[in-house]
């Protein structure tokens, strides 16, 4: 076959979050900063294409279109290198197996984290000074960190737990493929999927919710956490740590154990 089975899939999947947990504190931060950039430079497409979008049908096909353009994020991530937080809740599966430790998971999860915001607000404050957001932009950004500072609590964890089940998903898929051209369209359909679905990513949101704020958004830095990276956090966490791991690990890996 020219791709690996899923029993396969979970073997190097394991391999590949045991190696994560190896890493040092260094090469996490510049990876994880570079993973928070990647994915801004998705969400900053999904702007430019849906930003002076009118409504109806051309709203719609705006943000189809951005939808598609937004995986490049996580292509960049999972072909280049880079430690993404949300792809990295999978080191569960490496947990179950008693391969690494919850100290070493944590300490990913955790400098990672911090990593991909940095990037991304990085990102954000540099897009700021760049001179490419006129006024659609300018105005889309806004709308864009203040509808998502909005939505309610349940909900917003809720559209996170489903995000990040298909974030890892399309990570697992990816690990299926013998070849760049499998890994791009493994990624890039279930990706393509949750933006139009209006799911919530936390790292996405690391760089929507700072560029709304610094175009001049109405929603303070601490309303950006409270509101919804933090919930949108614990929301992936149980979409892509939990129940995605904890099913495959059942049906894939537990044999093995």
């Amino acid at each position: 076959m020219n791709f690996f089975s899923p029993a396969e899939i979970c073997d190097n999947m394991v391999k590949g979050c045991n190696n994560k947990a190896k890493l040092s504190i260094g090469k996490m931060i510049v990876l994880g900063i570079f993973a928070g950039v990647f994915i801004g430079f998705g969400a900053y497409g999904f702007t430019v294409i849906t930003s002076g979008a009118g409504t109806g049908f051309e709203a719609t096909f705006a943000k189809y279109i951005g939808a598609g353009v937004f995986p490049v994020g996580l292509m960049l991530v999972v072909i280049c290198g880079a430690e993404l937080f949300t792809g990295n809740n999978l080191m569960t599966l490496s947990l179950f197996k008693k391969e690494i430790t919850v100290g070493a998971m944590l300490r990913n999860w955790g400098v990672v984290w911090m990593a991909n915001l940095i990037g991304s607000v990085l990102l954000a404050w540099l897009m700021s000074q760049s001179g490419l957001y006129g006024e659609a932009m300018t105005a889309k950004a806004i709308g864009i960190a203040e509808a998502k500072c909005a939505i309610p609590l349940m909900p917003v964890i809720i559209r996170a737990i489903f995000c990040n089940m298909l974030v890892c998903l399309a990570v697992w898929m990816q690990s299926g493929a013998k070849d760049i051209i499998g890994k791009i369209f493994a990624i890039w359909f279930p990706i393509m999927l949750f933006v139009l679905s209006g799911f919530e990513h936390s790292v996405a949101n690391m760089f929507f919710i700072p560029m709304g704020i610094l175009c001049g958004a109405d929603v303070t830095w601490a309303q950006a956490f409270l509101n919804n990276i933090i919930p949108v956090t614990l929301g992936n966490i149980i979409g892509g740590a939990i129940i995605i791991p904890v099913c495959y690990h059942f049906t894939y890996a537990k044999k093995a154990a």
